[in-house]
């Protein structure tokens, strides 16, 4: 009997099992079907390579004519964006994703957003492509579909989906300002209208949604490091850039030791460093910042110019909080607008950004290796190419005369050299 009972329940066992092992090839055979639908082999949008300096120079008026700072509180606005316009923005939002491109297409009543991010090496696919369908209602838009690579996904769930990424990057702050402040968002082919009224703490808090609580301690550490450093200087009112570009990067390279994001703490010291340099207090950024220590001011030299400091460190700023491309579409922009009333287009103005440019996408790309090229110590030469022999202070028709404007062959084949001129400095070989 008792053998009996004993071969009854082994195989009752075997039988549980069995359907164990069933239920789980089922549910991964379900799981790998997924993967398959939703990653894909390639990217269904291409980066743009095209941003030029009318897109750089349209999207910053707009972000300063439209400065909460600026705005009477109450006031209802309206901002029209046109289809590049808004990529741009939606290319350097979807930067906090390295790897990942946007596009928008903006028809009547309805926008078509499409997200390509590239993924970790795996079986299924490289690529997974998001397709989400907004349509227009009487506040802010409504998601009508949603389909991520083959797989579509109904609206609810999407909706549920996409809060749950938002409060994974830390992006509630930003959810919940847009929520107070915009009041209506209308589409039509190739643009959109948002009409908006700032509040009396709406500034306050856009500054402080886009920087995460963690982000602030960072930066935090850097302005008072910053303070300290311009305190010890002698009495002066200048100092070469190189004398708080080390110390600085070497506070960098000891927090990324104990641990930190060797990217994140490279980038924080570049935006104190550019905002100190171009005489902007963070306060001015980041409100919450008017408690914390301030550096006495100092005009910083490169070269022995007081101007190189502030392409070289606003193009790094603009390349680890933005693209390259935009990064150097904004610093030709300024360039193209002194042409046409200002200082006059200077090509070593110009070296200084693409050097600025490429010390940022260093900064991002390999943040440990310039930390460590930094300890060695820098001079001017390291920063700057040779440019005492490039052209500069050029009035537009003078400009256009011997380089045929923008883009021009003339134009192009001297930016070419300093290129290759910024290319052979020692630091990004």
């Amino acid at each position: 009997m008792q053998g009996r009972r004993s071969g009854w329940q082994t195989a009752r066992m075997r039988f549980t099992l069995r359907r164990v092992a069933a239920t789980l090839l089922l549910a991964a055979a379900a799981a790998a079907g997924v993967l398959l639908a939703a990653l894909q082999g390639g990217p269904a949008v291409l980066a743009r390579e095209d941003l030029g300096a009318l897109d750089a120079a349209r999207v910053v008026a707009l972000l300063r004519a439209h400065d909460p700072r600026r705005a009477v509180s109450g006031r209802v606005s309206a901002v029209t964006l046109h289809e590049r316009e808004l990529e741009v923005l939606l290319d350097r939002g979807a930067r906090r994703w390295p790897g990942t491109i946007s596009r928008v297409e903006l028809q009547r009543n309805v926008a078509t957003l499409t997200l390509s991010a590239r993924v970790p090496p795996n079986p299924f696919g490289r690529w997974l492509n998001v397709r989400a369908q907004l349509v227009q209602t009487n506040g802010l838009p409504a998601l009508e579909s949603l389909r991520i690579g083959a797989l579509p996904v109904p609206a609810w769930l999407g909706e549920a989906l996409a809060l749950r990424l938002v409060e994974r990057a830390e992006l509630l702050g930003e959810l919940q300002l847009t929520a107070d402040v915009v009041q209506h968002v209308r589409f039509a082919p190739q643009r959109l209208q948002v009409v908006y009224a700032w509040r009396d703490d709406s500034a306050r808090r856009m500054m402080e949604a886009l920087l995460p609580a963690a982000e602030q301690a960072r930066l935090r550490v850097y302005a008072e490091r910053l303070a300290e450093l311009a305190a010890r200087e002698a009495p002066a009112w200048e100092m070469p850039m190189t004398r708080l570009l080390v110390p600085i990067f070497a506070l960098a390279r000891e927090r990324s030791a104990a641990g930190n994001d060797a990217a994140a703490e490279n980038r924080a010291a570049i935006v104190v460093l550019t905002l100190f340099a171009n005489g902007r207090a963070l306060p001015s950024v980041l409100p919450a910042a008017s408690d914390w220590p301030r550096p006495r001011p100092l005009r910083l030299l490169l070269a022995g110019r007081d101007d190189f400091p502030r392409h070289f460190l606003v193009s790094s700023a603009l390349v680890v909080e933005s693209t390259g491309a935009l990064a150097q579409a904004i610093g030709l922009a300024k360039e193209v607008a002194d042409a046409r009333g200002g200082s006059g287009f200077s090509f070593n103005d110009m070296a200084a950004n693409l050097a600025g440019t490429r010390f940022g996408e260093l900064a991002m790309r390999a943040p440990e290796q310039l930390q460590a090229r930094l300890a060695r110590g820098v001079t001017d030469d390291d920063l700057m190419p040779a440019w005492a022999d490039l052209p500069e202070f050029l009035p537009e028709a003078e400009f256009v005369r011997r380089y045929g404007g923008v883009g021009a062959p003339r134009y192009a084949a001297l930016m070419a050299e300093i290129d290759r001129r910024v290319g052979a400095l020692s630091l990004f070989r």
